[in-house]
């Protein structure tokens, strides 16, 4: 463990040691080899048996270790998302970073009525109004579970409001395959083109496995169907250590990893060289309460482990950033949230969603939101690290300025004392000059903040007959659940 130089300027921190990730690396093989999974997924199943896997009882599959090699071998090694306009946005690989919200929060935190309530599309549809407006938010997912819509369309209307309301690139959940094609169609309609949206992604797919050891058919369903379509995909464990993964961080890497490197294959075979997004996340087990909880050092720890076997394996990884266990938007959510966002920058995980989860997930707060885009962005400065090129060393202005000078007047500090980070919500006033300002605390900011968005920004608008096609989509997929059209 430890903290050294990236491949720019900035910091990085190591979890792992090399001998540590290879030991992680062989026990999951391990695993693999002589426990194997369940998959619920008959041409799963047979895909792998054709492949050289061993199946017993119909559905436990064993993967022996080439499969294994030969997945890591056919998986890009960089996977790029692109916004609406077809522009790249987001570089997966290496150590860039990149963080976004998460999805299906149960619970709206009202920052007008303070009330905690449901989530409806109109709520939905400002916070991701919000996030296109922030510049530290990267990705946007659904933020809400819809309570307004009936169950079979609520993720079909949530990625309606997140293609219509923000240009930025998305990561989408969907309960089954049919809801993924339908996400597709509507994303190819906004992009040009089902060919355009393969070669210029706008979103990936984030499905899970069941832990310990199982794939559901609805994963394996969106696992294939992406790979198929040429969709990035991140097949990521959801583990909570000390029930649905081991108590130890080192256990639950290596049940976490077996898992992750099982959709990898399958997904690898089913489509060799499509795009594979690698990670998972742990929530611990607090033993006291019976709850998952986040941002512990154990939480922590376990994301720099999965991080480093990414970078083992020459990965893009996906993680989590800026969420915490809080009930409200307060000193203990700040904290948390503002750790973990922190340390999975320094760890190099490229793609870090759930920032505004609060609640343990439950919860979704946009204060949580808007502050943390200021922390994002304290962040990416310091990953930036220091320039030392002669101009920034500022030899020639040390020696014009001489002994008992000073620096305001010289052209040194004009030219540079921009490109240093600037506040959007921290208050640099005197105590004075904060009362004057109204004595405003930082949440209170963050809530001036979101009220100005609402009522300044608006995201560029699809094109009337774009608009037209994603309503069709979405009639039909109503149509075929007996819906009014």
């Amino acid at each position: 463990m430890g903290v050294g130089s990236s491949h720019g300027n900035g910091l990085y921190f190591r979890t792992l040691t090399e001998k540590q990730a290879e030991e992680i690396h062989l026990a999951s093989c391990q695993i693999l080899e002589e426990t194997g999974l369940i998959i619920h997924h008959e041409e799963a199943v047979e895909i792998l048996r054709s492949a050289g896997a061993r199946v017993a009882g119909g559905n436990r599959v064993c993967f022996p270790s080439f499969l294994i090699k030969q997945a890591l071998q056919s998986a890009p090694s960089r996977v790029t998302l692109y916004n609406r306009k077809g522009e790249a946005a987001l570089y997966l690989e290496g150590t860039n970073v990149y963080f976004g919200t998460g999805s299906d929060t149960l619970n709206y935190l009202d920052p007008f009525s303070r009330e905690r309530r449901s989530w409806r599309q109109a709520d939905v549809a400002q916070a991701v109004r919000i996030c296109d407006a922030l510049p530290n938010i990267d990705f946007v997912m659904s933020m809400g579970f819809l309570s307004d819509v009936e169950p079979p369309m609520i993720n079909r209307e949530q990625y309606a409001l997140m293609v219509q309301n923000t240009m930025k690139p998305q990561v989408v959940i969907a309960e089954d395959g049919d809801t993924l094609l339908d996400i597709i169609e509507m994303a190819a309609v906004a992009v040009g083109g089902k060919e355009r949206l393969r070669q210029k992604p706008l979103f990936m797919i984030y499905t899970e496995p069941t832990s310990p050891l199982q794939q559901p058919r609805e994963s394996v369903d969106k696992l294939l169907l992406a790979a198929e379509h040429g969709v990035p995909t991140n097949f990521a464990c959801g583990g909570v250590a000390g029930a649905s993964v081991p108590t130890t961080v080192g256990g639950a890497l290596v049940l976490a990893n077996a898992e992750a490197l099982s959709g990898l294959i399958l997904h690898q075979l089913k489509a060799p060289g499509a795009p594979f997004i690698y990670g998972y996340g742990n929530s611990p087990l607090d033993m006291r309460t019976m709850q998952a909880v986040y941002a512990t050092p154990e939480a922590i720890l376990f994301q720099g482990g999965m991080v480093d076997l990414a970078h083992y394996y020459r990965l893009p990884s996906w993680g989590y950033a800026g969420c915490c266990n809080s009930k409200v938007c307060d000193e203990q959510a700040l904290m948390e949230s503002t750790q973990f966002t922190l340390m999975g920058a320094l760890q190099g995980c490229n793609i870090m969603h759930d920032v505004f989860y609060m609640e343990f997930g439950l919860t979704g707060s946009l204060e949580l939101l808007v502050i943390s885009n200021e922390v994002i962005g304290r962040t990416k400065r310091l990953l930036k690290g220091i320039d030392t090129d002669r101009e920034s060393l500022g030899v020639e202005a040390i020696r014009r300025v001489g002994p008992g000078g000073n620096f305001l007047g010289d052209d040194h500090t004009a030219d540079h004392f921009r490109e240093n980070w600037q506040a959007d919500l921290s208050d640099f006033n005197s105590f004075e000059g904060w009362t004057e300002s109204g004595s405003l605390t930082m949440i209170e900011r963050a809530r001036t903040r979101i009220k100005d968005i609402l009522a300044t920004y608006q995201p560029e608008s699809l094109p009337e007959d774009v608009k037209a096609g994603i309503a069709s989509i979405l009639r039909k997929a109503r149509a075929k659940f007996g819906e009014s059209v």
